[in-house]
């Protein structure tokens, strides 16, 4: 049965690679994609578990009632019936909601929603534009992405399982308490609206601290992996201490939004502690008072009191409940200002695969600009600012025909690296064409147009994978003997053959170091 729940919501859908929104609700509707129903069964399952806890209660003052007057040899009698549908409740039924509520949760959305969140959200990024990458950290997109995978998670299922539980919850127990004496549901309602208010003053000023911390905790992640990918050069010129200052300075940065985020919960928990002992002498006196007047009998005081240490350790796991709720919410909204982000490099709505017959390769008239922001590695550094106005290829024109081989000789940034980007199609001309056998690149799908053209990049770096998934990057589809043809005519079959990396696996199995570093 578990395993038929974990089916349920396909973790990898092939949904299209639309921008997500940008605003809060969207965003999570825009995730919540596939998702909806069980997200709807797991928050009416919520409500009925709710509706039947209160009626438990309302049972509990009728026995207390009926222990009080009716004789003790008629009590089975008189009352077995309505005892055998209320066990059927309290021991059948509420087991059987709550256990199909738990699957549906722990089996169909815990694990499986979050990965539709990191799938869709990781297959958006990978299309993104090349200047998006330049300007920020790669551990900080992944940290952001992971984050608000879980974030979305925990938001949405906050909201549909436990605020509707607790809103059923609390509006029944205030409708029970009035069905003894509207007099009982009065402490019940000034508290609701006094706590309301609580959380409506410091839940949303805990979500801003939480998306200030997410931002914190994620500038923070990426300096840590930048030292580390960069290891090599903090080694060579001796500056570990000079990276330590640098990760301090972030990791001091988070703290501080740490303790912001900490001081508003002590003081809404001691304040929500004041209002419940608060409530529990209102309701205590009230009832009593109403008792020793007979207009209420023992069963609704037993209830009342029974409600209102039941409202009192909820509303620590409630306060709790809802700081984590605004704390994902601060989250995803940190999230959504790097994931909901316009490609700038997109496909023509008819684009379609490129054709190469010949190979010749036209730079008609082409000029480029920097975009205010871009970086580039041979312009500026990632981060930095480029002048709007200043064109880094101006008028440029050059044809090579089919076979010709020609190089680009200049000064360092003059361009060359540059050319090659736009041929592949990184950035968007501000002006001109460039075509490959008379077609315009701009009117072809951008995987044809790069799949067709092969580079040999100054980057060095391998993927974290296997030396045969590195080697057959370019073309998955080649046979091993294909590759180590390759190998060979590269003078590197001999020594992949020695490889060995620290699981065991040797040769074209074994598996390169965070790019490439063995």
């Amino acid at each position: 049965m578990l395993r038929w729940f974990e089916t349920r919501l396909d973790p990898y859908p092939l949904s299209d690679t639309d921008m997500p929104p940008d605003s809060l609700a969207s965003f999570c509707l825009h995730f919540m994609k596939g998702a909806k129903r069980w997200l709807i069964a797991m928050a009416v399952l919520a409500a009925a578990i709710a509706m039947f806890e209160i009626m438990l209660f309302g049972f509990l003052g009728s026995i207390v009632d009926w222990l009080a007057q009716v004789d003790r040899e008629s009590f089975f009698r008189t009352q077995g019936t309505t005892l055998l549908l209320m066990g059927l409740v309290a021991f059948i039924l509420l087991p059987v909601l709550s256990a199909v509520s738990t699957m549906i949760i722990h089996q169909a959305l815990m694990g499986n929603f979050p990965q539709r969140v990191r799938w869709m959200g990781h297959r958006y990024l990978l299309r993104q534009s090349m200047s998006f990458f330049q300007d920020e950290f790669a551990g900080r997109i992944a940290a952001k992405l992971m984050q608000t995978a879980l974030a979305v998670r925990e938001t949405v299922m906050k909201i549909l399982d436990m605020l509707v539980y607790v809103l059923v919850y609390f509006i029944g127990a205030i409708v029970l308490a009035a069905m003894n004496d509207w007099r009982l549901a009065i402490p019940f309602l000034v508290w609701f609206l006094i706590y309301l208010g609580l959380l409506t003053y410091f839940v949303p000023r805990l979500g801003r601290v939480a998306q200030t911390q997410a931002d914190a905790r994620s500038t923070m992640t990426g300096r840590v992996v930048d030292s580390y990918t960069n290891v090599s050069t903090v080694k060579l010129f001796s500056h570990a201490a000079r990276e330590e200052d640098y990760a301090r300075n972030s990791m001091d940065e988070f703290l501080h939004t740490v303790h912001r985020q900490m001081r508003l919960s002590t003081s809404l928990e001691i304040s929500i502690e004041i209002l419940g002992t608060v409530l529990l002498l209102a309701v205590t006196a009230a009832g009593l008072w109403l008792w020793q007047i007979s207009e209420v009998g023992a069963g609704a005081l037993a209830v009342a009191i029974s409600l209102v240490l039941r409202i009192r350790g909820m509303s620590h796991w409630i306060m709790w409940e809802m700081s984590a709720l605004f704390e994902n919410i601060g989250t995803v909204r940190d999230g959504m200002n790097t994931i909901s982000i316009p490609l700038k490099v997109t496909d023509q709505a008819d684009a379609y695969p490129l054709t190469v017959s010949r190979g010749e390769v036209v730079f008609d008239h082409v000029t480029f600009r920097y975009e205010k922001g871009a970086a580039n590695d041979r312009i500026s550094r990632p981060g930095s600012p480029s002048p709007r106005d200043v064109a880094v290829i101006e008028d440029f024109s050059l044809t090579i025909r089919p076979g010709e081989k020609i190089g680009l000789v200049g000064r360092s940034g003059a361009g060359k690296s540059t050319l090659v980007s736009l041929l592949l199609r990184f950035y968007d001309l501000a002006g001109g064409t460039i075509r490959i056998d008379g077609t315009d690149i701009s009117s072809v799908t951008q995987e044809s147009l790069r799949g067709a053209i092969g580079v040999v990049s100054q980057d060095t770096s391998l993927l974290h994978r296997s030396v045969r998934d590195n080697i057959k990057y370019g073309r998955p589809d080649a046979t091993d003997e294909e590759m180590i043809a390759a190998a060979r005519l590269a003078e590197a079959d001999e020594f992949i053959g020695e490889l060995e990396d620290s699981k065991g696996n040797r040769g074209y199995d074994a598996q390169v170091g965070e790019r490439g570093v063995k």
